[in-house]
């Protein structure tokens, strides 16, 4: 069974970490959580049923509630199944990081690891330029270089 569990904007790590240590500690019966990038003030949780995914969500810091519809693997298919094609980054790309300790910096892309799923990134504000590896899904593409007639993209 599917739930889907309501939290504070911008507080879904920590909520998906006191969510799994309560798990772990009462030894409930939820299979796994997720924590899609950009759903943002939901986790996803797979349960045994109903009273073990209420057990894991009430009362918690940054948790709002539980919304109490199930819902099916095909509503929140499209949000959690990884997509290996999607990688879209090419060098010279000006990206905003998503994760921290950079969160909402910008940075340029120098270098790039499809097997590995990394980008080796310049932050642009930096007063000397350093260097950073980091995940593709932890950055986001906001302006393209224009290369020989390539438009523009955002």
């Amino acid at each position: 069974m599917i739930f889907v569990v309501k939290v504070t904007t911008n507080k879904e790590d920590q909520a998906t970490d006191l969510l799994a240590a309560r798990i772990e500690k009462k030894g409930l019966n939820i299979f796994s959580i997720a924590r899609p990038h950009g759903l943002r003030g939901y986790i996803i949780i797979e349960a045994q049923d109903t009273e073990s995914a209420e057990q894991a969500a009430f009362n918690l810091p940054y948790v709002k509630g539980l919304i109490k519809r199930q819902i099916t693997y095909k509503e929140i298919e499209n949000m959690i199944k990884p997509v290996a094609a999607a990688i879209n980054i090419e060098k010279g790309d000006i990206v905003e990081m998503l994760t921290e300790p950079f969160k909402r910096e910008k940075a340029r892309v120098k270098r790039i690891n499809k097997q590995k799923e990394e980008v080796v990134v310049e932050l642009l504000e930096a007063a000397v330029p350093i260097p950073v590896t980091v995940k593709i899904d932890n950055v986001k593409v906001i302006r393209r270089t224009k290369e020989e007639g390539e438009e523009e993209e955002e």
